[in-house]
């Protein structure tokens, strides 16, 4: 039996904007007072983007300021599945590639100069 691969959506953007906060740069104030320094930047990415590493202060930080859960803001999906995509062959291989047709390029041969 093979295990799903998991992935998740951050969903930090859509529960800061249910709690009245529409901007980014709403959260450095409460972010520092518990503690958090973050640039502005820094923030508009945790925001805008789904984190790959998040601090776990940093977390819990949002946790309290946006009095939610981790389900609130993380949700678990299924990884879509790599595999589908079809395997090309490597230069020189057997297979014809989409749109090419039978035309090859001639291998080129370098040779020394004569001086």
């Amino acid at each position: 039996m093979m295990a799903a691969k998991l992935d998740y959506h951050w969903h930090l953007r859509k529960v800061m904007a249910d709690r009245g906060m529409f901007s980014t740069t709403d959260l450095i104030p409460p972010l520092k007072e518990r503690g958090i320094s973050l640039s502005s930047s820094q923030v508009y990415r945790l925001v805008v983007e789904r984190p790959e590493r998040l601090s776990l202060k940093i977390l819990m930080a949002l946790l309290d300021i946006l009095d939610c859960t981790m389900d609130d803001l993380i949700e678990p999906i299924a990884a879509a599945d790599s595999t589908t995509k079809p395997k090309k062959a490597a230069a020189g291989g057997s297979s014809v590639s989409e749109g090419v047709g039978e035309l090859r390029p001639r291998r080129a041969r370098i040779t020394g100069v004569d001086r």
